[in-house]
């Protein structure tokens, strides 16, 4: 199984935002990742705002990759859904960060859309993923 990440320089250099304009990878598994917000396994959503909601979501999302016998860097693509109101630059750039923490080399491709709400009010952040295993 192999992976390549497309970062052409004739591009804005999107790695520095912890996330790469594409992604080429073999597999024989395609697992879908449903979102992920930052509520805990008792369905609790955690303070601290939206740093503490996209660690969170995260850390959700790797407990589920690693359920299905993956890791992060089998991660393709992120869909990131902020929602309006948390969108400002300080706070994308929170997100960035903690995309280069879980994401250190060859990261994911990714798309970020602001949305008016998400499913619960206090929920500022979704993210959902695709990965390729094996």
């Amino acid at each position: 199984m192999t992976k390549k990440t497309i970062n052409p320089e004739t591009v804005f250099n999107s790695v520095q935002y912890g996330f790469s304009q594409a992604v080429i990878k073999t597999g024989t598994r395609h697992l879908f990742l449903s979102g992920q917000v930052g509520i805990n396994k008792d369905e609790e959503t955690i303070p601290g705002g939206l740093p503490a909601q996209t660690k969170l979501a995260l850390e959700n999302l790797q407990s589920v990759i690693r359920e299905a016998g993956g890791e992060l860097s089998d991660i393709t693509m992120l869909r990131i859904y902020i929602k309006q109101g948390a969108e400002s630059h300080e706070n994308q750039l929170i997100i960035s960060s903690l995309l280069q923490q879980y994401f250190p080399s060859e990261p994911p491709a990714s798309s970020w859309v602001i949305v008016t709400g998400l499913s619960l009010p206090e929920w500022l952040i979704e993210i959902e993923a695709e990965a390729i295993l094996d």
